[in-house]
């Protein structure tokens, strides 16, 4: 019914516009909508969802968005110090239900406009970038919780970044969650990727901080599929260093003696495919000028330094040991490194997002004809055929 006075009003003004960009838009009744859904300490989730369907007019989300910065500014100076939980929720809700459009001609308005609309700014798609940035760039220097962090980070590179008229302005923002650790610096991969490849971003530690995020926590978190899809794509570089890349081998394999099998048969062909983009690290699976036998393995785990870590003087002897893994399909994969590497890569983007459900399936749908349950047949109860008579039976 509010959006409806809106339309109408806009309809129907009660004031002539006197100047150039003062087209007919009732600003001040959707500044009151706008300051119902965002409330300081009420939840509007369910209010800003029945809301959304009218964020696709054109008029309607480019004066939210300028509405959104100025009731941002407004809570804050009310507060002085953090803006609330609740109040920033809102914020996010609303901000996220936002879809920009793609079409520079926009004409897809709540309030329909009599007069030429060439020169209004919410007909032009670079003013709808524009705003778009500025509400999403105030929105992100207050301090958000963990939980809204990783909410942001998840949509960041798909509903954020491609609609910025400067991407390079979330530079620090991705930076800093880069450097949070856990699973909000995996998070913030997705958007420092586009940064790197497409706007020229430098980063000097970044593939030494990606070592560092390999630890055994990263074969349980939600985001695993992304994550590894991910270091697939940065390491896919062949002008790497090669103690680089024998130092994300040789970590990833100590770290797979301890991984789930649904993992493993992800990790293994992942560091197969390593070796064969990089024919330097071949010496970790084939050394034939080594000792028979090393009293201790020189590659250092705890080293958070890639080229610190002695990986290339190391070798890969966890997959050799997965080869008496107890899942038969683990122990095939491990199996590879025993015969000559193919030149083609394995495609994992199947198996990213494998789960232990999914293999117990497997395994349950398989049939077997025969199922052996003695070693040796037996051939009676003390080993003997005819050992059991009648006396024994009598005397029971």
């Amino acid at each position: 019914m509010l959006m409806k006075f809106i339309q109408l009003e806009g309809r129907f003004p009660l004031e002539s516009a006197i100047w150039k960009d003062g087209y007919r838009f009732p600003r001040h009744l959707l500044k009151l909508v706008i300051d119902g859904l965002l409330q300081e300490e009420k939840d509007c989730s369910a209010v800003i969802l029945r809301f959304q369907e009218f964020l696709e007019y054109d008029d309607i989300r480019y004066y939210t968005m300028s509405v959104v910065i100025e009731r941002i500014a407004q809570v804050y100076q009310n507060n002085k110090e953090t803006l609330p939980s609740i109040f920033l929720n809102n914020v996010f809700g609303l901000l996220s239900s936002i879809n920009m459009p793609q079409d520079d001609k926009l004409s897809n308005f709540l309030v329909a406009q009599k007069e030429k609309v060439d020169e209004w700014k919410p007909a032009k798609l670079m003013e709808h970038k524009k705003i778009f940035e500025r509400v999403w760039m105030g929105f992100l220097k207050h301090k958000l919780s963990v939980s809204l962090y990783k909410k942001v980070l998840l949509i960041l590179h798909e509903s954020i970044l491609p609609h910025m008229t400067k991407p390079t302005l979330m530079i620090d923002f991705l930076t800093v969650a880069y450097d949070v650790g856990g699973a909000i610096s995996l998070l913030a991969l997705n958007g420092l990727f586009i940064l790197i490849h497409q706007h020229n971003l430098e980063y000097p530690d970044f593939y030494k901080k990606l070592y560092s995020l390999l630890d055994p926590s990263v074969f349980h978190v939600k985001y695993r599929a992304r994550f590894f899809h991910l270091a697939n794509l940065f390491l896919s570089s062949t002008h790497l260093p090669v103690y680089l890349v024998a130092a994300f081998a040789k970590r990833l394999s100590r770290l797979s003696l301890t991984a789930p099998p649904q993992c493993l048969i992800m990790i293994i062909p992942f560091i197969c495919n390593l070796i064969r983009r990089h024919p330097a690290c071949r010496p970790l699976i084939h050394r034939p000028s080594a000792e028979a036998d090393l009293a201790s393995d020189p590659f250092i785990m705890e080293e958070k330094d890639p080229a610190k870590s002695c990986a290339l003087e190391s070798s890969l002897w966890e997959l050799e040991a997965l080869q008496n893994h107890y899942y038969p399909n683990v122990l095939r994969a491990a199996n590879v490194i025993s015969r000559a590497l193919s030149t083609q890569e394995s495609d994992i983007s199947e198996l990213l997002e494998l789960s232990a459900y999914e293999l117990f399936e497997k395994e349950m749908k398989k049939k077997f004809n025969t199922v052996p349950l003695e070693f040796e047949p037996v051939e009676g109860l003390l080993g003997k055929k005819h050992d059991i008579t009648a006396e024994h039976f009598s005397l029971l």
